[in-house]
């Protein structure tokens, strides 16, 4: 099978062509030239803390040291995925005439993307798609789990009283597991696994109670998607360590930059005392391209070149291709409408 690439379609006179409009009653196939977006998948770790209800006599009942403080969210970025996605450019039109002498062999997408000539259709996979997050507070952690209060606690006459009897508790859930362990338990589990069990829900019970003293952290990921255009340049968006991303009304966030270098695609134009191809109405398009990078808090999270369609130029293929016995098979790119490649 004889192969040749773009490469060697640039080496052709290449013309730019306009936007074709659809006379009425004209019959004619349509389609048009795509156009890009930038997609940022922002990562981000939410860590709350809760502080427990008796973190005041942790280390005179308990002996620890370490608890929270405080109740409180912090949101730390971490990432950045750059990417494009494709959509139909309705300002760019192209028609393909029934009088036009070219084979009517065109394959065109559900959004009317040219993406093949004398290519069979291959129905693209749908892609679930996941929930954006806009805020990191709109997925609070779960609250403390306790183990039953025991009564005497309820009973206490004051917080010092009530994490006095807790503590107790905590003690006296330890003493049992180890008297399991040490079997020094007259009706102790009688096999392996119901030891386990009864020695998990100990544990649980005295993690639970321990927390009233010491608090709780929950930690999850995040993610945020953005869409910015390529005419969007040092587009601005506002990230806070309490509230992720929020507007730029909030006091405390701090800015991501995302900045855009773009340029517009320029063909060169072929000699004009060079004999002018006559030219068919299938138009390929060659992109632009735009250099994008995210900045944060003065550092670049990543950055990354991407093809932008819209800032492409279209240019028409040659009518002799589609003229002769056998006709090329042609695959367009559904993201910029360049030539994949052309086989015969």
């Amino acid at each position: 099978m004889k192969r040749f690439f773009l490469l060697l379609i640039g080496a052709m006179m290449m013309s730019a062509v306009s936007a074709q409009v659809l006379e009425q009653g004209e019959a004619a196939l349509v389609y048009y030239s795509p156009k890009t977006t930038f997609n940022l998948e922002f990562t981000y770790i939410v860590e709350t803390q809760e502080r427990g209800i008796y973190a005041a006599y942790a280390e005179d009942l308990l002996g620890v040291t370490d608890v929270v403080k405080e109740t409180a969210t912090l949101c730390t970025l971490k990432n950045v995925r750059i990417g494009a996605t494709s959509s139909t450019d309705y300002t760019r039109p192209h028609k393909v005439s029934s009088e036009s002498g070219i084979p009517m062999l065109l394959t065109i997408n559900d959004k009317g993307l040219l993406t093949g000539y004398n290519v069979p259709f291959e129905p693209k996979k749908s892609e679930s798609k996941k929930e954006d997050d806009h805020k990191c507070h709109k997925h609070p952690a779960p609250k403390l789990q306790t183990a039953p209060i025991p009564e005497e606690v309820l009973k206490a006459a004051n917080p010092l009283a009530q994490a006095n009897e807790v503590a107790k508790q905590i003690f006296h859930l330890r003493e049992t597991r180890m008297y399991l362990l040490s079997g020094e338990v007259e009706h102790a589990p009688a096999d392996g696994r119901s030891m386990e069990l009864v020695l998990e829900e100990l544990a649980d019970q005295e993690r639970a109670l321990t927390e009233l003293f010491v608090g709780k952290k929950h930690i999850r990921k995040e993610h945020k998607r953005v869409l910015v255009e390529p005419s969007d340049i040092d587009k601005l968006l506002f990230f806070s360590d309490e509230n992720g991303f929020t507007d730029g009304d909030n006091v405390d966030a701090d800015t991501i930059v995302v900045h855009m270098l773009c340029q517009q695609q320029t063909i060169r134009h072929a000699n004009p005392k060079a004999k002018k191809a006559e030219l068919s109405q299938i138009v390929y398009n060659i992109p632009g391209n735009c250099a994008v990078s995210v900045v944060y808090k003065g550092s670049t999270l990543t950055s990354r070149e991407l093809s932008v369609a819209q800032l492409g130029v279209d240019v028409a293929l040659p009518k002799s291709w589609f003229t002769g016995k056998e006709l090329p098979k042609i695959v367009f790119s559904e993201k910029t409408g360049n030539i994949v490649s052309v086989s015969k």
